[in-house]
């Protein structure tokens, strides 16, 4: 009666929540909130069917019963109207075949008698799904992904009748998947885009029988692999993968088995390898057993031959130093020697970052990690040190040493700019380093580097730049083999451009240190392109260095092919704003002049003797470069006297600076100037020595000397000598603007037959301005020259008139000037 009594109720029961399914399957309730119903009515269904007594139970009951009503056909009957309810609402929606995934979960939580015929439903659903398809215009099932992951168990279920239910229902999901497959494909090649070849199966690969399925991981794995999209089979490794953490211990064995399979076969079609890479990590992190930390460890080796980008930029994104946790990942990602060299690629793509550089949003990169600091190169490089001595990669450490040799040498530099260095964190961008030095058969090279104390003196800023030196130099002196490669890589990054000005600093210093021991000077042709395109690069320590390089050439300046583009570029460097560039510019061109032949000297001499001018009135405070560029035009007129009718427009365009730079504060540009003065005043034939004496100097008297000289020899130089007095007297520096009122006061009056008004108007209206200058010595000064210029426009007649007369008046017009101030 009790049997009996149970069956009825049950039968009830199902035909209730039946009819409440159906009845919500024909609203116009919102579809998420349907489903989520329907499950749950499905669900408590299911609670009532396995609930039921078994079937022997019926039977006997049936024997001693004298009922009308049959158990057996009630108990049966129960059955159908549970699975007609699911194959009602699949026939509705393939989306609902969500609800046998369900069950199967449901199902291998409980072990009841009622195990088969449960799975005689869901195979029979997939059955009904899969014929039903076939007259689809498009499929949309996004749940056959964690379907198949059930079914896929079950397969390898202990019990045959089980097993072979399971692989019955696998073989129509697969049916199912192979139309979405083939759905898919078609609106690719509608859209013209069609997809990799690899995601849409031949009719032979899905070609066979169920029982194919029973207990054969292998054919399991690759069938699912073909049939399944890449989003349905990432969510079949998905689902195992969360298995793996069971405290069913065959469970966790079964799908770790079934994992290592499919990823074997099919890694490259799964997606959200970064998601699944952190989840490993934090299951790791857990208390995971031996056999399952080696599965999820060999889930990571797997997804590392396909996508090693992603898994490598994932196992960066942690804290560092990394914990024992990620070091095993490290190792399990790059255990293989086939994925070595695809591991070393991307470590080279992150240490071209920079540690403690915030992320830019702007370059489209997303990062995983919270902290915007990028400190990826920082756990590069400690990877490195864990990889780099791993036998398998000996051969990738051979192909990429060039590469990883710069890329830790930059990284050793900003690890110490940032002070990565402290006991706290370990210095491991040097220590990747010497384990690459030692890796690659250069132990020696790394015990001299020790012996020098190299090693320790990285982590200070200041000595970087040597220490990068001396790197180059214990190379070079151990004639390391991989020389030619290293130098091509050198000159490969040096054309292309790195991507920060320190980069640039230590290519340079590297390359310029192998070149000096590889190569006799002048170096071959390519490379003394490099040195004349780094004088104007943008970061100053490059042009220096470029420069002194270029200046060690002058013993054999005449043997290099191109020496005019040479000298040119050094010239360029005149224009630096850096200063410091611009005195070793200054440096270089007088070591190469000092050593260049006459003819190619005055080819050139004009060039170089303008671009002198500019610097004789250098902005800087800093009076270095004044003297040198004075110094140095008076050394230019010395090597070319033989060639002074070339220079003398040129000689005339910097006097002006040359007389008033006498009165500098700094006593080497003082000398500088009368030096260059006494050379023109010997070249010009002028007697204006004796007053540049020390024991005769004085300022108005070489500017008396020099006015009389000029009108006798050069008196069509006098306009352009007053324009360009002109532009002293706004200077910011008190004794220009005193040396300039005089010497335009002394110009004024010797060419006053050369001026027309309107330029003495122009005279006039500039010394208004001194006239209320703050310094009280100025002020009278320009109180003379201001009644000078008064009497020569006062005595001036029309400009008409002028004009008229002037050529001819300048033929025998003499006058000599004698002390107005």
């Amino acid at each position: 009666e009790y049997v009996t009594a149970y069956l009825l109720d049950a039968y009830s029961g199902l035909l209730s929540k039946q009819a409440m399914i159906l009845a919500m399957n024909s609203s116009f309730v919102d579809p998420l909130l349907q489903f989520e119903f329907q499950l749950t009515l499905v669900e408590s269904s299911f609670k009532l069917v396995i609930a039921m007594p078994s079937l022997n139970e019926v039977k006997k009951v049936k024997n001693c019963s004298n009922d009308q009503e049959d158990p057996e056909v009630l108990y049966e009957n129960i059955l159908n109207v549970f699975e007609d309810t699911l194959l009602i609402l699949v026939s509705k929606d393939l989306y609902k075949l969500q609800i046998l995934k369900d069950m199967a979960v449901w199902m291998s939580n409980d072990s009841s008698y009622l195990q088969e015929r449960i799975m005689v439903i869901i195979s029979r659903v997939l059955s009904f799904a899969s014929r039903k398809v076939k007259s689809y215009t498009s499929v949309d099932a996004p749940c056959l992904g964690d379907l198949a992951a059930e079914l896929s168990l079950l397969c390898s279920h202990s019990d045959l009748a089980i097993t072979q239910q399971a692989s019955l229902g696998m073989y129509h999901l697969l049916c199912i998947a192979k139309c979405q497959n083939a759905d898919i494909f078609k609106k690719d090649k509608e859209d013209k885009k069609p997809r990799s070849s690899s995601i849409m199966p031949s009719p032979s690969e899905l070609d066979f029988l169920p029982k194919v399925l029973q207990r054969d991981k292998t054919k399991i794995a690759q069938h699912v692999g073909q049939s399944l999209i890449p989003s349905l089979l990432t969510d079949f490794v998905w689902n195992l993968l969360m298995k793996l953490s069971k405290t069913n211990h065959k469970t966790a064995s079964e799908a770790a088995s079934m994992l290592k399979l499919t990823l074997e076969y099919h890694a490259d079609k799964v997606t959200m390898v970064s998601k699944i890479v952190d989840t490993i990590y934090k299951k790791l992190r857990g208390n995971s057993t031996h056999i399952m930390n080696h599965a999820m460890l060999r889930v990571v080796t797997l997804l590392t031959r396909t996508s090693p980008k992603k898994v490598i930029f994932q196992l960066m994104d942690y804290p560092v130093p990394a914990d024992n946790t990620l070091i095993l990942m490290w190792h399990a990602a790059g255990s293989e020697v086939s994925v070595a060299p695809h591991v070393l690629k991307t470590f080279l793509l992150i240490l071209k970052g920079k540690p403690g550089e915030t992320q830019d949003s702007s370059t489209g990169g997303r990062r995983l990690s919270l902290d915007a600091t990028n400190m990826m190169p920082v756990a590069a490089s400690q990877a490195l040190c864990t990889l780099l001595p791993l036998s398998s990669y000996r051969k990738a450490v051979a192909q990429f040493f060039p590469q990883l040799l710069m890329a830790l040498m930059l990284q050793v530099f900003y690890s110490s700019e940032l002070r990565l260095t402290t006991k706290d964190k370990p210095f491991f961008a040097r220590d990747a380093l010497r384990i690459l030095l030692k890796c690659s058969g250069l132990q020696e090279v790394d015990t001299a580097l020790q012996n020098m104390d190299c090693w320790s003196q990285f982590s200070e800023v200041l000595f970087h730049h040597r220490r990068v030196h001396f790197v180059a130099k214990a190379l070079s002196n151990y004639r390391f083999p991989q020389f030619p490669e290293t130098l091509h890589y050198l000159y490969k990054l040096s054309v292309e451009g790195p991507r920060r000005s320190e980069d640039s600093v230590i290519t340079a210093i590297f390359l310029t240190e192998l070149l000096n021991n590889f190569f006799k000077s002048p170096f071959p042709e390519e490379f003394l392109v490099l040195f004349r395109n780094w004088v104007n690069d943008s970061n100053p320590s490059v042009s220096k260095l470029s420069l002194q390089k270029i200046a060690s050439l002058a013993p054999v300046v005449n043997e290099i092919e191109n020496i005019y583009s040479l000298i040119l570029s050094t010239l360029d460097a005149f224009l630096s704003k850096e200063k410091t560039v611009v005195i070793q510019a200054l440096i270089t061109l007088r070591k190469l002049l000092g050593k260049l032949d006459k003819v190619t000297y005055s080819s050139l001499c004009i060039r170089i003797a303008s671009s002198y001018c500019p610097l004789m009135d250098h902005i800087s405070n800093y009076g270095g470069i004044r003297s040198m560029a004075i110094w140095h035009f008076g050394e230019l007129l010395k090597d070319m006297n033989q060639y002074m009718w070339l220079l003398t427009d040129v000689v005339f365009q910097s006097l002006v600076p040359l007389i008033l730079y006498l009165e500098d504060a700094e006593l080497r540009v003082f000398r500088a100037c009368r030096y260059t003065l006494e050379i023109c005043s010997s070249q010009l034939n002028w007697s204006t020595s004796y007053w540049l004496k020390d024991k005769n100097y004085n300022f108005e008297m070489v500017v008396l000397n020099i006015c009389n000289n000029l009108y006798i020899s050069h008196w069509n130089y006098l306009t352009d000598l007053i324009s360009d007095t002109l532009g002293f007297l706004g200077s910011s520096r008190t004794y220009l603007r005193r040396g300039s009122i005089i010497l335009i006061g002394y110009l004024a009056k010797l060419g006053s037959h050369l001026l027309l008004r309107a330029e003495i108007e122009v005279m006039i209206e500039a010394t208004d301005r001194v006239l209320r200058d703050e310094d009280p010595l100025i002020r009278e000064l320009a109180k003379i020259t201001h009644k000078l210029f008064k009497e020569i426009i006062h005595g001036l007649t029309s400009s008409g008139v002028k004009e008229t007369f002037q050529r001819v008046f300048n033929f025998f017009y003499f006058k000599k000037l004698k002390l107005i101030y």
